[in-house]
């Protein structure tokens, strides 16, 4: 059985059988079918779907917003915000497509040469539980606009979530098949990714599982997607506006209760400004509200599962052992629900485990350095490479930092953020390939030749 369980109470909301065989076929053959006849509609037919797409997930915000917070706890103004974020996302790749998938004309030998963009075909999902509607629309916008297909394999604790999703694109008035969905354990993927229907897979989620998915797309030759773990650093250099970065500092560790890949979690502080920062961001982590995730007013829900408020706990505790200051927080909160206090450990260093390892909950780890060059040196110690952050008041010094740190991307004074226009992924164990703007509705593309003679 898949379980739908409220993280907040421990509550059982739902049950479904997990997909069968019939089931199975009957998802691959319908968005196999659906898809052809997709590729062939103009593009312009296409991005009109895309757009009424965002027009349902705005006329449905309330309910699908609610869903989210019952089913993982999200704060339900985040989760509202991430509900107006996919609308924004379809509406771009509404309206840009044309210009991204645009045939390029390249100078050759030929009488006419040009690049193109054809879909590949039916894209297997693989999609996590802290962001049910956004990751799934991040990557659905472009590549239907493109003229592929999709099958949904969601988190198993969001399976309330993945049904809303698939009946908002039928809502949209997308064909029925197009964007399936499969309610299925991780023991069924590799045998959904095998199937010849399923062209290439796009994967959110833990660096583990995103290598054992990479292994068998890789033996059967599939193209692939791959948005992993993170472990961003927040550099704070000696000339910054020490206020706006606290600020800052406590969205970027804590939104989403800490459950985010591109969440700052190593705060990599200039001495000079060390103490009058951390005061800062202490001051500021313990004015949240902690409770009701459908409460306006809560910003800190509980974790999605008890199992990973168990491993951050574990984290915490390995870290004060080998030498940590607690500072704020630093335990389980009382009562029903997989709360866990927001935490700050200040005088972390490389060899912890807040340091070296993904942080997925609310703990800040700040780490005290002696000048800019030791803060990039320090954030590049690390297996992850997703988003990082400089704070600085010489923006001219920043970029030369930023192209030396290994990440995806690099904020300079402002909130690690994906945005439809930019393109997002990461480096080394946080994954490779694109997603979001230009790249990300190329990803699943096929860059196309045409060569007319005679050759000149």
């Amino acid at each position: 059985m898949i379980q739908s369980v409220n993280p907040a109470t421990g509550e059982l909301l739902a049950e479904f059988i997990d997909a069968d065989d019939a089931a199975i076929e009957t998802a691959l053959a319908g968005a196999h079918l659906a898809q052809k006849d997709w590729a062939r509609r103009p593009l312009e037919e296409r991005c009109a779907l895309v757009a009424r797409l965002a027009d349902v997930l705005r006329e449905n915000k309330a309910r699908y917003a609610r869903l989210i917070t019952l089913e993982m706890g999200k704060p339900i103004a985040e989760a509202t915000a991430e509900i107006e974020k996919c609308a924004v996302t379809a509406q771009h790749y509404a309206a840009e497509a044309g210009r991204y998938l645009a045939p390029e004309v390249v100078a050759s030998n030929a009488a006419h040469s040009a690049v193109v963009f054809d879909p590949m075909g039916v894209v297997l999902a693989v999609m996590p539980w802290n962001y049910p509607f956004w990751q799934f629309v991040r990557f659905a916008a472009p590549a239907l606009a493109a003229g592929n297909g999709a099958i949904l394999k969601h988190a198993s604790n969001v399976p309330q979530c993945a049904l809303a999703i698939e009946d908002a694109f039928l809502e949209a008035g997308f064909p029925r098949g197009l964007v399936g969905n499969l309610l299925v354990g991780p023991s069924k993927v590799a045998r959904i990714l095998a199937d010849d229907r399923i062209a290439a897979v796009t994967l959110t989620g833990s660096t583990g599982v995103g290598s054992l998915v990479a292994a068998e797309a890789g033996r059967l030759l599939k193209p692939q997607v791959l948005e992993l773990g993170g472990s961003d650093p927040f550099i704070v250099l000696a000339d910054a506006d020490v206020e706006a970065a606290a600020a800052t500092a406590v969205k970027a560790r804590f939104q989403n209760t800490g459950q985010s890949c591109i969440a700052a979690k190593r705060f990599l502080v200039e001495d000079a400004v060390a103490d009058a920062f951390t005061e800062a961001m202490v001051a500021k982590a313990r004015t949240l509200v902690v409770g009701d995730p459908l409460e306006a007013a809560t910003q800190i829900g509980p974790m999605a599962r008890a199992s990973l408020r168990g491993e951050l706990h574990g984290q915490v505790e390995r870290s004060l052992a080998a030498g940590a200051r607690l500072l704020l927080g630093g335990a389980p909160v009382d009562g029903p629900g997989a709360f866990y206090q927001p935490t700050i450990l200040d005088g972390v260093t490389p060899e912890m485990a807040v340091f070296g390892e993904e942080t997925f909950g609310p703990a800040a780890a700040i780490i005290r350095v002696p000048d800019a060059d030791t803060a990039v040196d320090l954030a590049n110690r690390s297996e992850f490479g997703l988003g990082a952050a400089i704070w600085t008041g010489d923006t001219e010094r920043a970029i030369p930092l930023a192209r030396r740190i290994e990440a995806g991307a690099v904020f300079v004074n402002g909130l690690v953020a994906s945005d439809a226009r930019l393109p997002f992924g990461g480096v080394k164990q946080s994954g490779y390939g694109r997603e979001l703007g230009v790249y990300g509705i190329r990803a699943f593309t096929n860059v196309k030749t045409i060569w007319v003679g005679p050759a000149r």
